[in-house]
């Protein structure tokens, strides 16, 4: 079964960010479309498409439909069958990082016996949660499981 195309709306040349979210959407669908999908998800796939396609172009509506219907997409992606988009560990793993960096900024501080090095632990943590982030994205990419898709996250 053939995943869906999204119908061309010539109105959203004028909204900048609309176009920008839907042309996003369609990037993702063109990247599913190269992958291997069962066809229980590519049915949930083209039922997300139809609503999109059968929704009109009211500004607000529509783009909250896309953010709605993407954010499902790559979430029951990631669930079923581990594919995710370009840089989505490293961005994960980047803000788990500088929550972990505060407490090395504590430790940092009561060590030195002055809380300024408390800022200390953020790049810290950011950079070890980026390494870890960056070497799962490569991994994912390594498997086949990366959309070719960024997100902007």
């Amino acid at each position: 079964m053939e995943i869906k195309s999204l119908r061309d709306r010539p109105e959203l040349n004028n909204q900048k960010k609309h176009k920008k979210a839907y042309d996003r959407f369609n990037a993702i669908l063109e990247e599913l479309r190269k992958k291997e999908i069962p066809e229980r998800i590519v049915n949930v796939i083209n039922k997300h498409v139809d609503e999109i396609n059968e929704a009109d172009s009211d500004e607000k509506n529509l783009k909250k439909l896309l953010r709605k219907k993407q954010t499902s997409l790559l979430q029951l992606l990631e669930k079923e069958l581990k594919i995710v988009p370009k840089n989505k560990y490293m961005s994960l793993w980047m803000a788990l990082g500088m929550s972990f960096g505060i407490p090395i900024g504590v430790a940092f501080g009561s060590a030195l016996g002055s809380m300024a090095y408390l800022g200390l632990g953020l790049p810290i943590g950011m950079s070890i949660g980026m390494a870890i982030g960056s070497s799962m994205d490569k991994k994912a990419k390594e498997e086949g499981r990366q959309l070719d898709v960024n997100l902007g996250l």
